[in-house]
């Protein structure tokens, strides 16, 4: 019963998974929250049974050493679990990272090189990294990068027209992100059709507190609304999403914001808070259910930047064969799918409103059945892909 322990790092948290890879079946998972402060929280789940410790977390050294004692006293056994290598999540890997990597000291440097593009995120996986290596020495260790599934993008797609000394000089260019998740729901559709991948034009769509929007051609992105940064594309919980970037400017010339000003405004003060008051889609459609002017023109605003990228990459690919929504809000909104598909019939796209409004679990269909275009929810699983690349480096 091989397995692979996935851990996602960040900051002041440490996320884990214990994968079966034979069932691929989540065996265990857990969260330690608060790293760096004297209360911190560690969580444990192993069947129906569910754990919680408060204790401090000085560093993710003694992270990981909770999460190792937690296998030990609550289950399972990582040694009868047969655990093969752990997958790490990182979240930037640049234009050097095109695929998962074994890591090693020279992948530790780049990683952490590449931090300057993400600050928040790179230098925490590191010393995740790090920290297991620690606790488990030998094993194989595999990164599996957000943003590697969008280095097919070809220049014209990944290239700002800036001058392209300055952009080579401070590596600016369009990365893209959520990749992770991009390439399981296409892989996990066209699977769901009974159809190979190479075979389809597809639109993912990931509708989350994060969200963003892919145009896959043949099982490879050739499109991203993502950027340099998580920033850019549709709107999200707290981001702005897309925007016109002399609004900097002015505010920076007439409101003497400064750069850390405007990074707070558009990055935590912005999207779905910005304009509703409250960042929970959930908390945004029942306020817009109850009349709330601003929650109402929220959900407008995030629809309608749906429904523009799926125009502008259906027209990027020359025709679509399926949409997928996934994520928390693309999985569990029929009043997002809704707004956003609503008025693309001339584009083949038809759904089927009883069946988007009808609960259910797993992948299913939500489309007409003489539509075109079809249309689907896909529950996103980013742990058991970051597992299933992770088993195929160590297999070699």
């Amino acid at each position: 019963m091989p397995s692979i322990l996935v851990i996602n790092s960040g900051s002041s948290s440490l996320k884990y998974q214990l994968i079966d890879m034979v069932t691929e079946e989540t065996l265990a998972s857990g969260l330690i929250e608060r790293i760096g402060q004297p209360d911190g929280v560690a969580t444990h789940k192993f069947g129906d049974a569910r754990t919680e410790q408060l204790l401090p977390v000085p560093d993710h050294s003694e992270a990981c050493r909770i999460m190792r004692a937690s296998f030990d006293e609550h289950g399972p056994s990582l040694e009868a679990s047969e655990l093969i290598g752990i997958g790490h999540r990182v979240v930037h890997g640049g234009a050097r990272f095109f695929e998962p990597t074994l890591i090693d000291h020279v992948v530790k440097i780049n990683i952490e090189d590449l931090s300057e593009l993400a600050p928040l995120h790179n230098p925490g996986a590191v010393q995740g990294i790090d920290a297991a290596e620690r606790e488990f020495p030998g094993l194989p260790m595999v990164a599996v990068f957000d943003t590697a599934f969008h280095q097919t993008m070809p220049p014209e797609a990944y290239t700002y027209a800036i001058d392209l000394d300055v952009a080579q000089k401070y590596r600016v260019r369009k990365y893209g992100f959520h990749g992770t998740s991009h390439r399981f729901v296409s892989r996990a559709a066209a699977e769901y059709l009974g159809r190979p991948v190479e075979d389809l034009k597809q639109i993912v769509l990931h509708l989350g507190n994060g969200a963003s929007a892919s145009a896959i051609d043949g099982g490879k992105s050739v499109d991203t609304s993502m950027g340099m940064t998580p920033l850019p594309g549709l709107v999200m919980g707290t981001r702005s999403g897309d925007i016109d970037a002399s609004v900097l400017f002015h505010l920076a010339r007439r409101g003497k914001y400064s750069i850390d000003d405007l990074d707070e405004l558009l990055n935590k003060r912005s999207g779905l808070l910005g304009v509703a008051g409250v960042s929970d889609s959930r908390d945004v459609q029942e306020r817009a259910d109850k009349g709330d002017e601003r929650a109402q023109l929220a959900t407008q605003v995030f629809r309608r930047r749906v429904k523009f990228y799926i125009g502008a990459y259906a027209a990027l690919l020359g025709g679509v064969d399926v949409i997928s929504f996934t994520a928390g809000i693309g999985e569990h909104s029929a009043e997002v799918r809704e707004g956003s598909i609503s008025g693309l019939e001339r584009l083949g796209i038809e759904l089927d409103t009883a069946r988007n409004r009808a609960d259910g679990s797993g992948i299913r269909t939500i489309s007409t059945d003489s539509s075109p275009v079809t249309i689907l929810i896909v529950p996103t699983n980013e742990e058991l892909e970051i597992a299933r690349q992770a088993q195929a480096v160590i297999a070699g």
